[in-house]
């Protein structure tokens, strides 16, 4: 469960607050096992301990009594990746729940029984709690088992990154199924009966081709598959089939029942495992995905799966049109076992940089204000507290630097390193302790269920990571493995481990990789799935990872954290805030979620009904490591408005917090709030003032972070404020370094230094347009396409072909789109265009342009346009590629455009170098055939 986050150390739950969660939780923890004698774990300078503090508190049902992993004996051993979808598989909360709470894969949802594992595909929202949460909760169509299977428990067998396989034995009969996100298949391997599928009532047949049966339940249609010369038998709401000599059958549930023949053709194809794959590369992330599959007859190894939101909306790859409903919006379906995502990389930052709108002496004075404070750590002695003040006092550091305050940068430094090396070196009143049997570092004193229920230790250890990666931007001895660099590398195993061969921690304990976000409970005991509340703290997480792998000259670790921060950008983007409108139910009636659930979401907290801790709980700790959420300016005002209709008036106790996100889409109208109310606030804990009139100031200065533009290292953002663009990077390295921005632009930073510099062109960065008009587009550094004209010109790089042949398939492609357009087909006219480009010197280089139309918006495009690739020549200068080269490749056919999208995308199809192409003016363009 997603930890609480009052104004003190303890919480009370109101019952307003908690409609959500009253047939969910159970609290209340018995007595804890006696530890066995401890002994310490030397890593550098520091230690853990093997063995938790005596009196204290490992993993447990609800009822205090002590659990291990509830797996098969094959996979007993291996670390258990807690904090999952699936995770009540492996980690009983509930003593008499041998089985698992409801898991949500979507789209299909399952929940582990005595028979076999229950099957649904909730497609009808509810909207319950006061109309503060939104469900598609797990309702049971049918049961997938063995005839006669009474099994007295359900085991986690294996699991991969986005798969799990439950396991079912009553000492006759065995069951293993094969689930996950996104699939529509279930693979079943049984032995000791025949197949049984047990309907919730009777079913529908739509078709009958002997071991392959179509049925409909409760308005679903599934698909059943059994292997070749076996037969389906119906009776009542009980189907079988004998399996004879197979081991094998499946079942699908289909988009519609004309899908059944592009399924029965991948329906023995067995998905075996999943895996994700990640590259940072110039102010780019690129993810892959892929299944891996094992034919059981046949010779077919493709498949289906069901791609979310935050995937679709960035990947090029073809899809099908069909389509699921989810509680995280449609899914679409691809034919295939891979598909590549491609996002913007997200700006961090150790902190915003220096700027006019921050006046030094007033600065000092709220900086001397923490650092000069009796306790500055506020009496914190948990993980999650101690934590929060870590993350106030380490916020503070740049900025005292900045302003010349060198001996309260170094007063700061020294309270985190002095706090962190308690905290790094067992035998203490805090330590960190190894548990052998659940592969976990658990901080004691524990806090929020983060020893019990494992809940939450990526929010904790966000605050020690970033901390420590401030230290190590000012002290890399300090950062060593063989100081005090170990332990963090420690805690980062524990919460965001890179490494699947690792025998001591999971693979990314808490980060879901299909999911697109992470789980904050560790059991996932809940009817509504798994939730997170403070999706920011995440955030915090992989920020800070950006910092310390920079500061540590660990590219895995940075690399590693602009993916999670990339992509959880985005889901929280789509799912917490509904950016485009197109996630949450309409009948919801709230603009933002303060909780995810595996089954939808809640306008709630888990600790208070307050609308200022709903909507500022997804925001918090503010850092340099926040600027992604300004990439939907408009979600932010939605959001902000809100708030003040709930609140009956604007924010009173986070009102630090709340003006801060403000900032983020109107610097100016925050910066008026601040003024106003700066002398009577009480800052939230991990706030101060120092830091709150640092980022006000800052931002009124240079403008609203521009997510449009990004930088060619991860630590750089780019700042609009009218015309005039601000580019600021922060440079590790021990010597100075020029960094590119993708308008083109270039910014000189010296060594271990942070610079800005100023630019023109930017333009508004709001990416919320008002409807184009007209149908001649020009192309915008950042991905639009804009029927305003421009004057000054700028240049984004094509990504070289890799030496590859990639005609005809877009590669890393540039992507320009204009969104809501509306008009009128002109019949017989057709798509032109003009890109300019220049290769330089390089030879033997093609650059191909693919053109799609989404005539509604829906994200299905009914016709494509593939061109023939233009081969440029060696020789510097602006070369100009047109519709003229031929048309390559066409699908579907045109029609009018009523809020549609067009979209331009423009890839390297061969060679081995990148090329210019030219962006801001006339001179590249896009003619579309409307009216």
């Amino acid at each position: 469960m997603a930890v609480s986050r009052s104004r003190s150390a303890s919480r009370s739950r109101p019952a307003a607050a908690l409609v959500l969660v009253t047939a969910l939780a159970a609290v209340g923890l018995g007595p804890a096992e006696t530890p066995a004698a401890a002994a310490d774990v030397p890593v550098g300078s520091g230690s853990y301990s093997d063995t938790r503090p005596a009196g204290t508190s490992g993993p447990t049902t609800n009822t205090g009594a002590p659990v291990t992993p509830k797996v098969t004996p094959g996979a007993k051993g291996k670390p258990v990746p807690t904090n999952d979808w699936w995770s009540s598989l492996a980690f009983q909360r509930y003593g008499d729940n041998p089985y698992s709470t409801p898991m949500y894969g979507h789209p299909l949802t399952y929940q582990a029984t005595a028979a076999g594992l229950e099957i649904g595909y909730p497609t009808t929202p509810a909207v319950v709690g006061e109309g503060r949460q939104y469900e598609y909760a797990h309702k049971r169509d049918l049961t997938l088992g063995l005839t006669g299977l009474n099994s007295p428990d359900t085991k986690a067998d294996a699991w991969s990154d986005w798969t799990v396989t439950p396991y079912w034995s009553d000492g006759t009969r065995t069951l293993r199924t094969t689930i996950g996100h996104g699939l529509p298949f279930v693979y079943a391997k049984g032995a000791g009966g025949n197949a049984q599928i047990a309907t919730a009532s009777t079913p529908a047949v739509f078709a009958d081709q002997g071991n392959v049966l179509g049925i409909t339940v409760g308005g679903h249609h599934y698909a059943l598959f059994a292997p070749s010369g076996s037969d389906w038998n119906l009776s009542g709401s009980t189907v079988t089939a004998a399996l004879g000599a197979k081991d094998y059958f499946s079942l699908a549930v289909l988009p519609s029942t004309d899908a059944l023949a592009t399924y029965k053709k991948y329906a023995y194809s067995f998905v075996t495992g999943s895996k994700a794959s990640w590259s940072y590369s110039a102010g780019s992330v690129r993810t892959g995905y892929t299944l891996t599959t094992q034919a059981q007859e046949g010779s077919e190894t493709g498949t289906v799966q069901a791609l979310y939101r935050h995937q679709w909306l960035h990947t090029t790859d073809p899809l099908t049109s069909y389509t699921y409903v989810s509680s995280r919006g449609t899914m679409k379906v691809r034919e295939g076992k891979t598909f590549t995502t491609t996002q913007k990389s997200s700006p961090v930052l150790p902190a915003l940089p220096k700027s006019s709108g921050v006046d030094r002496a007033r600065l000092k004075t709220h900086l001397d204000e923490v650092a000069n404070a009796a306790d500055p750590f506020s009496g914190a002695t948990d993980t999650y507290w101690t934590g929060k003040a870590l993350g106030r006092l380490a916020q503070l550091v740049p900025v005292a630097d900045q302003i010349g305050e060198t001996a309260t940068r170094d007063k700061l430094l020294g309270l985190l390193k002095g706090r962190l090396q308690e905290w790094f070196t067992a035998g203490g009143a805090s330590e960190f302790s190894y548990d052998r049997d659940w592969k976990t570092l658990t901080g004691y004193p524990a806090s929020y269920g983060s020893d019990t229920e494992l809940n939450d230790h990526h929010f904790h250890y966000s605050y020690y990571v970033y901390a420590a990666a401030i230290i190590a931007q000012y002290d890399r001895a300090w950062a060593a493995d063989s100081a005090w660099g170990g332990m963090v590398k420690t805690l980062i195993r524990d919460a965001a481990n890179p490494a699947r061969d690792d025998t001591a921690f999971p693979f990314l304990r808490g980060f879901d990789v299909y999911a697109g976000h992470s789980w904050a409970s560790g059991h996932q005991g809940f009817a509504a799935g798994n939730n997170q509340e403070s999706s920011s703290e995440s955030t915090n997480l992989s920020a800070a990872l950006v910092l310390w792998g920079s500061a540590t000259d660990n590219n895995e670790l940075r690399d590693l954290g602009a993916y999670l921060l990339t992509t959880e950008s985005e889901a929280i983007a789509q799912y917490w805030f509904d950016a485009d409108q197109q996630v949450f139910p309409s009948g919801f009636g709230h603009d933002t979620a303060g909780m995810v659930w595996g089954s939808g979401a809640a306008y709630a907290t888990w600790w208070t009904a307050n609308p200022e801790e709903i909507h500022g709980i997804n925001v918090l700790p503010v850092t340099g490591g926040s600027l992604h959420l300004s990439g939907h300016k408009a979600a932010i005002r939605r959001n902000l408005a809100e708030l003040v209709r709930e609140n009956g008036g604007p924010a009173v106790e986070w009102r630090d917090i709340l003006w801060e996100f403000e900032s983020l889409a109107d610097p100016a109208a925050a910066k008026a709030k601040w003024d106003a109310g700066q002398a009577g606030y009480t800052p939230e804990q991990g706030e101060s003032k120092a830091h709150t009139y640092h980022w006000i100031g800052t931002l009124d200065t240079f403008g609203a972070p521009d997510t449009t533009v990004t930088g060619d290292i991860p630590t750089s953002a780019v700042f609009s404020k009218g015309t005039v663009r601000t580019y600021a990077a922060h440079n590790f390295g021990a010597s100075p370094r020029t960094v590119t921005f993708s308008d083109g632009a270039t910014l000189t930073v010296p060594a271990r230094s942070t610079a800005t510099g100023t630019g023109t062109g930017g333009g508004d960065p709001d990416p919320d347009p008002d409807p184009p008009t007209g149908n001649v587009f020009q192309l915008r550094t950042g991905g639009a396409l804009t029927t305003a004209t421009g004057t000054t010109a700028g240049s984004d790089t094509v990504p070289s072909a890799g030496g590859a042949n990639h005609d005809g398939t877009p590669y890393q492609p540039l992507v320009y789109e204009a969104k809501k357009v509306n008009g009128t087909y002109a019949a017989g006219a057709s798509t032109a265009f003009r890109i300019q480009l220049d290769a330089g010197t390089a030879v033997g280089l093609g650059q191909q342009a693919r053109i799609s139309y989404d005539l509604t918006g829906d994200g299905s495009f009914e016709r494509t346009e593939t061109y023939r690739y233009f081969a440029t020549d060696p020789v510097t200068g602006w070369e100009t590629y047109s519709e003229s080269s031929g048309l390559r490749s066409a699908t579907g056919t045109l029609g009018n455009l009523t809020g549609g999208t067009v979209r331009l995308e423009v890839w390297s199809a061969i060679g081995n170098a990148p090329a210019k192409l030219r962006t801001g003016t006339a001179d590249s363009t896009l003619t579309i055939p409307f009216g």
